[in-house]
């Protein structure tokens, strides 16, 4: 590079200024003020002493390294360009503008790696919010749940797309997690090391799950992670229905009911049965049962209820005879609190689940039953798993 005369007296100024010690008020060099270190200064100074065919190409060299008079308009310009690549806060993205001299492709990089630190310090804060994923096709529905710190960010369309791209993958899995009623349930383990193709312009390429999500914690600021995966196969003579509540787009919402209605007649009209499983589906959503029949309900849960059913008949202080039909009392309207099969139907109380399926068989012309279902709601239980330190509880399903 090349200086005219003009240019040449005020480069030899500042030359000797950096050749001699420049003192601040509290009697200390201006390098190490600035970030550089003495080293640093005495390499530039080399730079200009050194002896070069060229003087002038010192300089050059000089100033394309450590100039960083970029002018403010030019400044806000590629704040703004980075701020649209990378979604990152605009105070984080100055910084990586700075550090990288104001060089927009190596700030991207520095972003990015610095992002991935970032993350794995937020991974320990709680993340209750988030929202549930669910897609499904003729023979399978899956959903997952991503949870964030605060339900800004999950409305945030990057976390939604993740969200989604998840859930799509695990459609696609073939499950060998942890099994429950009609379905299969998964940690994040069940996705984290899958490859998935991403196709956002924010997010975009071949990458791990696990990648994918310290990146959208990186560009969200905030703990992002997956908790729990759950997928139900459809049976060889029925249908899988699902309902989502709170949905910002198709897709997701913040609770998920997904249950299957079995058929024996295979010729029976499906439109019926999507109907009433979607009706039903909205029930689960709502009721939030346990259990689908009587008979299904754990010896366990059902001693405990009798226990405290009884402890609370006897402060009565009537006779054991009184207190006995007060529990049995009691205990069926337990039986109407957690058993789908004997609820109030949410959308015409006056009957109950039971006869419902026994009108709809009608109907069809074919007995019809519910061969399993699945209640999952946004962040249930985080707060009390972090304070016990237990291990995640399986998907309320049965």
């Amino acid at each position: 590079m090349v200086f005219s005369r003009s240019m040449k007296r005020p480069i030899e100024i500042l030359y000797n200024r950096l050749s001699s010690p420049i003192y601040c008020r509290r009697d200390y060099s201006c390098w190490p003020c600035r970030g550089r270190s003495i080293a640093e200064a005495g390499e530039i100074r080399n730079a200009f002493t050194s002896n070069n065919a060229n003087p002038h190409h010192a300089y050059g060299v000089f100033l394309r390294r450590y100039a960083v008079d970029v002018p403010a308009s030019e400044q806000m310009t590629l704040i703004k360009q980075l701020r649209e690549r990378t979604s990152a806060p605009i105070k984080d993205v100055k910084s990586a503008l700075v550090d990288c001299n104001w060089d927009i492709e190596a700030a991207q990089k520095d972003l990015r790696k610095r992002g991935v630190v970032l993350a794995s310090k937020k991974s320990s804060r709680t993340a209750a919010e988030g929202l549930l994923a669910l897609v499904q096709n003729e023979s399978k529905a899956a959903v997952v749940e991503l949870n964030c710190e605060t339900d800004f960010v999950a409305r945030n369309e990057i976390f939604q797309y993740l969200a989604l791209s998840l859930a799509k993958l695990a459609l696609l899995v073939e499950s060998s997690s942890q099994q429950v009623s009609g379905g299969f349930f998964g940690g994040p383990e069940y996705l984290e090391e899958l490859k998935i193709n991403l196709d956002h312009p924010k997010l975009s390429g071949e990458k791990t799950v696990q990648n994918a999500i310290a990146e959208v914690a990186a560009i969200m600021g905030e703990n992002v992670k997956l908790r729990r995966t759950f997928a139900m196969s459809a049976p060889s003579q029925g249908i899988i229905s699902t309902y989502l509540h709170t949905s910002p787009q198709p897709g997701l919402g913040r609770i998920a009911g997904i249950l299957s209605l079995e058929v024996d007649d295979g010729n029976t009209s499906l439109d019926t049965l999507q109907h009433v499983g979607s009706e039903l589906a909205m029930h689960i959503v709502a009721a939030k049962p346990l259990f689908i029949t009587k008979d299904l309900v754990s010896s366990d849960a059902l001693e405990n209820e009798r226990e405290i059913l009884k402890s609370q008949a006897e402060s009565t202080g009537k006779s054991e005879m009184a207190i006995e039909k007060m529990v049995e009392g009691r205990l069926r309207k337990y039986y109407e609190d957690v058993v789908l099969m004997e609820q109030k139907f949410v959308v015409n109380d006056t009957i109950n689940v039971k006869t419902l399926l026994d009108n709809l068989s009608k109907e069809v012309g074919s007995p019809v039953k519910i061969g399993s279902f699945c209640r999952m709601e946004v962040g249930e239980g985080v707060l009390g798993l972090e304070a016990s330190n237990e291990p995640e509880p399986v998907v309320q399903a049965a």
